[in-house]
């Protein structure tokens, strides 16, 4: 069996066509329907003329029609690049015309998105999941007119199966390459980090369009596990359905796990079939740990970037208190260093860069040379975090992605963020850096000294960035200063100095 991402569904719906498969809302195919609908997802994109290699993408809410396409495109050898739906129009338009896509498959209820990208992106063809707007063909009649058949599969091993982007230092997004191997190795070595069981029950309800939802998916099917899928989070929904649907394992976002400890009725579930969650992003805080174990609920902690497919270091529940900050030991599969400036390995307990190795590392980022020479050196992803080592190998993370700002989840490149604001006419100077916050683990907050005689309002900013930034991108926070802002001789900006002296303020 050739490494086809796509053939995973196949086998499985060979070795359990019976096991449910996908369950989303009322409907619960068994893993041989969940393979026919991928089959004629495939039939239907090669019919328009998808090929290998080529780029289709997808601006959907978690659907089966995600999962469809997902497996459809894999098995047809098609690059899948996943859309962030909270992101606007030109965001959008960046990242499609820069993957190159030629074909974009889109919930109707981004229909007035897409209707901004219309001539401006390279697609021709609009392909809508829902009611179609004229002019575009249905999904549901271009399968439904489609063949079941097990199509030919085009593509493995090495070959390109997701590009992903992530936000990138300057601003601009790159694309990371997530090949067919890449998926399968983590896949296998996050179902060797972790307690996954074949028949288990398993509940998504972070974007597809992350790596970390999507390869929840991959290894469920891989394992013969049954995904149980939530259009999106909402915690008394979710605890609902972890208590209805049995689920066995799930995966969250600090926030996640804080928004269901409020639910007055959160006592009042069973949540006995719940073995383990992987949480990640950010750091768990220990009571948080701690208030889960109470509901006999174990946290994984896991440290992982899209570069590596999700998965890196896990951290076992066994260890989640005595270990409490930690992201855990390097996962199945992967090795990782800390290491100097001179890539040599600092001594237990120092803080250096992190370093990854593993066969789901990327394959490159997207006609970014530059950008890949710089990150992938000698086999090794250089990942930009820094973070120390114990003395037992344990992980800790001291900084994540030199200035980076996750705020529930989501990864915020403050370049982008401060692009924006120079815009406005008031900010002399401005940077923009993370706060802590209880819910979100990180906020926006911007620091900003105005020109001379300005003045300028949070309410100002958040104004000037709805239509150029997606919502969690935008400052929650506004510090105004008459100092200049710190530089180091060489004019960029310390953000530590920042963080340190800005971090406990409230906003102005």
């Amino acid at each position: 069996m050739q490494t086809n991402i796509g053939l995973f569904l196949a086998k499985r719906a060979q070795l359990d066509p019976n096991r449910v498969g996908l369950v989303f809302e009322g409907l619960e195919p068994s893993y041989r329907e969940c393979n026919a609908r991928a089959n004629r997802a495939a039939h239907a994109f090669a019919g328009l003329g998808v090929g290998q290699g080529d780029r289709v993408g997808l601006l959907m809410a978690n659907s089966p029609e995600f999962v469809d396409c997902f497996f459809g495109l894999a098995k047809i050898g098609a690059i899948v690049v996943p859309l962030n739906w909270r992101l606007t129009a030109p965001e959008l338009a960046f990242i499609a015309n820069d993957a190159g896509i030629g074909m974009l498959v889109y919930g109707t209820e981004y229909a007035q998105t897409v209707a901004a990208l219309r001539g401006s992106i390279t697609a021709t063809t609009c392909i809508a999941v829902g009611d179609a707007p004229a002019g575009d063909p249905a999904y549901a009649e271009l399968t439904a007119a489609a063949s079941d058949a097990e199509p030919d599969p085009v593509g493995q091993g090495d070959d390109a199966l997701v590009l992903m982007f992530t936000s990138g230092t300057t601003g601009k997004p790159k694309g990371a390459v997530l090949t067919h191997d890449n998926l399968f190795y983590d896949s296998c070595t996050v179902q060797m980090s972790a307690d996954w069981r074949a028949g288990d029950r398993v509940l998504v309800a972070l974007p597809l369009f992350h790596i970390g939802a999507l390869i929840y998916v991959v290894i469920a099917t891989h394992i013969g596990a049954t995904t149980v899928l939530m259009k999106a989070f909402d915690p008394a929904g979710f605890l609902g359905s972890l208590q209805n649907r049995k689920i066995n394992s799930f995966l969250a976002v600090p926030a996640m796990l804080h928004f269901m400890l409020r639910v007055p009725t959160l006592g009042e579930f069973d949540l006995s079939s719940v073995r383990w969650a992987l949480c990640g992003t950010a750091p768990v805080p220990v009571p948080l740990i701690q208030a889960w174990a109470t509901h006999g609920i174990a946290i994984q902690q896991v440290y992982g970037l899209t570069e590596c497919s999700g998965g890196a270091a896990v951290l076992s529940p066994e260890r989640a208190l005595d270990k409490a900050g930690s992201t855990g030991l390097p996962m199945f599969h992967t090795d990782i260093r800390v290491v100097d400036a001179r890539s040599r390995d600092v001594a237990p307990g120092e803080i250096g860069e992190i370093i990854i190795r593993g066969p789901h590392v990327m394959r490159e980022y997207w006609k970014n040379p530059q950008a890949t020479a710089e990150t992938l050196r000698d086999g090794w992803l250089y990942t930009g975090d820094l973070g120390r080592l114990d003395e037992e190998g344990y992980l800790y993370i001291v900084e994540r992605k030199k200035d980076l700002v996750i705020s529930g989840g989501e990864n915020i490149y403050p370049a982008e963020v401060e692009s924006v604001l120079s815009e406005l006419p008031q900010c002399a100077e401005v940077a923009v850096i993370g706060v802590p916050d209880p819910v979100w683990g990180e906020a926006v907050c911007a620091i900003v000294r105005p020109g001379e005689g300005q003045a300028l309002t949070l309410d100002e900013i958040v104004a000037h960035c709805s239509d150029r930034l997606a919502k969690y991108k935008i400052p929650k926070r506004l510090i105004l200063t008459d100092e200049p802002l710190p530089r180091n001789p060489a004019g960029k900006l310390l953000k530590r100095v920042l963080r340190e002296k800005h971090a406990s303020r409230k906003s102005g």
